[in-house]
């Protein structure tokens, strides 16, 4: 009898050791070492032409370990006013602030994503931009360079095993680096911050 027990216990860890390797193996096939995601701005460019800043952004990343993924973040946007009025400056969206026209700005960066607890993760995004300012005819007026950097605190939510996933998030904006614009939109740019913060935001996203 004792050894029936022994054995029908053996059989049984066998099973159990059995049932979580299939476990771990079905979790690390979810474990996927790529992605593509974009910020819902992409998908929000409705509203009146004044203020659609025609906003498109994608983001490849690749996961080098359980905590880490480096990615390569492509972006371009029309601006139709200085980036660095505040939220909550009685000035944000005045009319009287609006450029002469648009500044578009484009560029190619990287961006360093880490998880400091569980799904919490914090992001570093640097981008060098191309600007391209045009006057209210739509005529190239002058370009530049700007250095954009940006900071982003967020949490990770896995949508259907895995597969999908969003990350809602809040960050700030830094441009150390930034070419005089022409004389028209400096006007609007004098006295502006360099720099945006608690923009809050949402990404969504594939893994693959």
């Amino acid at each position: 009898m004792k050894t029936t027990h022994t054995l029908s216990a053996l059989l049984l860890l066998i099973s159990m050791m059995a049932h979580s390797q299939s476990i771990e193996k079905k979790e690390k096939d979810r474990n996927f070492k790529y992605s593509i995601n974009t910020t819902w701005l992409s998908l929000a460019n409705w509203g009146p032409e004044k203020t659609n800043t025609q906003h498109y952004e994608l983001h490849f990343k690749y996961k080098c370990t359980e905590k880490s993924r480096w990615g390569i973040k492509l972006a371009t946007w029309k601006l139709f006013a200085p980036m660095g009025i505040p939220l909550w400056d009685p000035l944000f969206l005045k009319e009287s602030e609006f450029y002469p026209g648009r500044l578009h700005e484009k560029g190619i960066g990287i961006t360093y994503q880490h998880f400091i607890w569980k799904r919490l993760f914090t992001t570093i995004e640097v981008m060098p931009q191309w600007k391209t300012y045009r006057d209210t005819n739509k005529k190239v007026v002058g370009r530049g360079f700007k250095l954009y950097t940006s900071y982003h605190i967020g949490y990770h939510i896995p949508m259907f095993k895995n597969r999908f996933f969003i990350e809602p998030q809040l960050h700030g904006q830094y441009w150390p680096i930034d070419t005089p614009a022409p004389d028209a939109f400096r006007e609007k740019d004098k006295s502006k911050n360099n720099f945006f913060l608690f923009e809050p935001n949402i990404y969504l996203g594939v893994k693959f």
